[in-house]
C-alpha cells in the first residue's frame, strides 16, 4: 500500500524538518514541564519555614510529601488513559487548570487538613500533565530527533525545579512561603489561554477519532507543505487499524509486551523513588544536619540543574546507542553518586558535587526512561503506556517520601537517610539492563 511508504503519516512526520510547528509543541510542554516541576518541587522548598511557623517536626512532612505524590498517581491512573478517547490537549488543558487553581489555594493553607487536600488535588493535575506532554512532543517528533526532542522538553522539569528553588529562597525571604505557591499557581492559569490558541492536537489522534479533514490538513500542512493530506490519512488509518483492538491497559500486557510493561515499571519505581525522596526530603535533611535553609535549598536546586544537563547529554547518547546501555550505566552511576552526597556532610562543595552529580544520573536517565516508554508502545496505548509507567513509578515516589519521614523520627541520621537510595537505584540499573536484553531477544 503505497500510502505506507513515501506519503504515508509515519512517513510525512518522520521525513519532515524541524521547523515552527514541531518547534512550538516542544516549546510549550517545554513550559508546561517547567511549571510542573515548580509546582511538585515548592513543598519541599518551603517546608522547613512551614515547620517552623507551625511548630511542627519536620518528620510531619512525611504525608504532606506523600499526598501530592498520591495526587500525581491518581492523575497518571485517571486523567492519561482519557487522552487516548478524548484528546492530548483537552487533558493538558484540563489538568493545567487543576494544578494552577489547587496550587495557588495552597497558599491560603492554615492547617495541615488544608495542606493535605490542596497538595491531593494540585498533584491530580501535575499527574495527568506530564504522560500527555511526552505524548504530544513524541507523536510530532521526527524519528530521527524523538529522544532528543522528548528529553529536551522533559528538561522542563527539573528546571523548573531550579529555577523554583532559586526563586523560593528570595520569594520566603522577601513575602514569605505563601508566595511560593501563589506564583506557581497563577503562572499556570496564565498560560491557559496560549495553550488554547496555540497548542495543536495530535494529528494521529484526530485521524483516529474520524475528525473532518479540515481540521487534519492545516495541521499536515504545517507539518510538510507538500505532503498529501489523503495520503497522510489513509497512513495513520492503516497503522491504527492494525493496531489491537481493546481496553488501553490491558494491551500493555499483549502481543509480547508483558516482559517490557513490567521491567520498565520496576525502573520507574525505583528510580522515581529515589528521585522524589531526594528532591523533597534533601533540602530538611541538609538543615538538619547544620547547613542553612539557602544552602540546602541550593543543593537541591543544584542536584536538579545536574537532571537538566544529564537528560540533553543522555538524550543525545540514546538517539545514537542503545536506549538500554546508555540507561542502566546512568542509573548504576547514579548509586555511586548519591553515596558521595551522603558522605559529603555540610562540605558545601563535596555536596555540590555529589548533588549535580546525583542529578544528572538520578533525573536526567528518568527523562531518558520518559523518552524510552513514548518510543516502545504504539500510537493507540502511548498515553496510556507513559501514563501507567509514571503511575506506578509514582508509587515508589509516595514510598520514598514516607519513608524517610518514619526513619527520620525513627532518629536516622541524614547521611544514613541518603545512603538508604543506593539500593533502589542499582535495582533501576538491573532492571534496564535486563530490558535491553529482552528487546534483543525480540528482534526489536
Amino acid at each position: 500500500m503505497a500510502a505506507m511508504g513515501e506519503g504515508g503519516g509515519n512517513a510525512v512526520i518522520d521525513r519532515a524538518r524541524f521547523g515552527p510547528l514541531q518547534f512550538g509543541v516542544t516549546a510549550l510542554c517545554f513550559i508546561i514541564a517547567m511549571l510542573d516541576g515548580f509546582d511538585t518541587q515548592s513543598i519541599a522548598f518551603v517546608a522547613p519555614k512551614i515547620a517552623e511557623d507551625w511548630g511542627l517536626a519536620p518528620s510531619a512532612f512525611g504525608p504532606i510529601f506523600a499526598i501530592g505524590l498520591l495526587g500525581l498517581t491518581v492523575g497518571a491512573f485517571t486523567l492519561s488513559p482519557a487522552a487516548d478517547k478524548f484528546g492530548r490537549k483537552t487533558v493538558i488543558l484540563i489538568s493545567t487548570l487543576i494544578f494552577g487553581l489547587f496550587a495557588l489555594l495552597t497558599a491560603f493553607s492554615t492547617s495541615m487538613n488544608e495542606l493535605l487536600i490542596y497538595r491531593f488535588i494540585t498533584g491530580v493535575g501535575l499527574g495527568a500533565a506530564m504522560p500527555n506532554i511526552i505524548a504530544l512532543t513524541s507523536e510530532y517528533g521526527p524519528a530521527r530527533l524523538r529522544a532528543t526532542l522528548v528529553t529536551v522538553m522533559f528538561c522542563g522539569f527539573p528546571l523548573g525545579s531550579t529555577i523554583g528553588g532559586l526563586v523560593s529562597t528570595w520569594l520566603i525571604a522577601t513575602w514569605d512561603w505563601h508566595s511560593v505557591f501563589v506564583v506557581g499557581g497563577v503562572l499556570p492559569l496564565l498560560l491557559l489561554p496560549v495553550l488554547y490558541f496555540m497548542l495543536p492536537e495530535s494529528v494521529r489522534f484526530l485521524v483516529a477519532k474520524g475528525a473532518p479533514e479540515h481540521r487534519i490538513a492545516p495541521i499536515v500542512k504545517k507539518i510538510d507543505a507538500s505532503a498529501s493530506v489523503d495520503e497522510f490519512i489513509a497512513g495513520l488509518k492503516h497503522e491504527q487499524s492494525s493496531a489491537a483492538k481493546g481496553f488501553s491497559v490491558f494491551q500493555l500486557f499483549r502481543e509480547g509486551r508483558t516482559p517490557v510493561t513490567l521491567l520498565l515499571w520496576v525502573a520507574f519505581f525505583m528510580n522515581l523513588l529515589v528521585m522524589y525522596f531526594l528532591v523533597n526530603w534533601l533540602p530538611t535533611l541538609l538543615k538538619g544536619a547544620g547547613l542553612p535553609l539557602s544552602m540546602a535549598i541550593l543543593s537541591t536546586s543544584i542536584l536538579n540543574l545536574g537532571g537538566v544537563v544529564g537528560a540533553i547529554v543522555l538524550g543525545r547518547m540514546i538517539d545514537r546507542i542503545s536506549p538500554y546501555v546508555v540507561l542502566g550505566a546512568a542509573y548504576a552511576a547514579s548509586a555511586a553518586f548519591i553515596a558521595l552526597l551522603a558522605f559529603g556532610g555540610t562540605n558545601l562543595p563535596v555536596l555540590l558535587v555529589g548533588a549535580a552529580l546525583s542529578g544528572f544520573g538520578v533525573v536526567g536517565a528518568q527523562i531518558g526512561c520518559n523518552a524510552l516508554t513514548a518510543a516502545v508502545y504504539p500510537t493507540a496505548i502511548r498515553a496510556t503506556g507513559v501514563g501507567w509507567a509514571l503511575g506506578v513509578g509514582r508509587i515508589g515516589a509516595i514510598v520514598g517520601p514516607l519513608v524517610g519521614g518514619v526513619l527520620l523520627a525513627a532518629g536516622w541520621t541524614p547521611q544514613s537517610l541518603i545512603l538508604l537510595a543506593v539500593i533502589p537505584a542499582a535495582i533501576a540499573s538491573i532492571a534496564v539492563f535486563t530490558l535491553g536484553g529482552v528487546r534483543r531477544r525480540a528482534g526489536v
